[in-house]
């Protein structure tokens, strides 16, 4: 198929009007107000509903949150994380009533694509989005978060204590026995 184009005109043709209405865009972008932010000086102040870099948080008590239900995992798209359940007989060191604490936890921060999905199926609310943009490290390697550095970078967090307050309402039912 053979399509006809249309001769083109004088004015057309001619670079020159071409020349200068790019040059017209060249001067209306030199006489603005200059944007660049010094970087290590000045931070970037990050707009509401900004979703960072996830990481793992501690209850009050300074213990884990996180129980290895591995929903996080699962549901990551990039498969960024991943997570060592301890073995068969369970690891009960941080709470005396939670089932599993992970033996390892990984974040591969290259892979992760901050799309806050492991933040939402979270039950124990173990995982929080922070507000941080600027990831570092010198080597791949560097860029591998283990548990420990999670739980460094992520703190404590004063939510839902779901272990202590079933302790406390069964000791309370243990004291208070309902009548009927």
């Amino acid at each position: 198929m053979i399509v006809k184009r249309k001769p083109l005109n004088l004015f057309e043709r001619l670079y020159l009007p071409a020349i200068i209405g790019g040059f017209k865009v060249t001067l209306r972008h030199l006489f603005k107000k200059k944007v660049t932010m010094q970087y290590p000086e000045e931070k970037w102040v990050v707009p509401e509903g900004y979703r960072g870099a996830p990481y793992l948080v501690k209850d009050q008590e300074g213990s884990t949150k996180c129980v290895s239900c591995q929903l996080c995992e699962f549901v990551c798209p990039p498969k960024a994380i991943k997570i060592t359940p301890p073995g068969p007989t369970g690891q009960l060191a941080d709470r005396s009533n939670a089932e599993k604490m992970p033996k390892e936890f990984e974040i591969n921060m290259l892979r992760c694509i901050f799309c806050g999905f492991c933040q939402e199926v979270c039950p124990e609310e173990a995982i929080f989005l922070q507000k941080d943009y600027s990831l570092t490290g010198t080597s791949r390697a560097e860029m591998i978060y283990d548990k420990e550095k999670l739980l460094a970078l992520g703190g404590t967090h004063a939510g839902v204590q779901k272990w202590k307050h079933k302790a406390e309402e069964s000791k309370a039912q243990a004291n208070f026995p309902v009548k009927v």
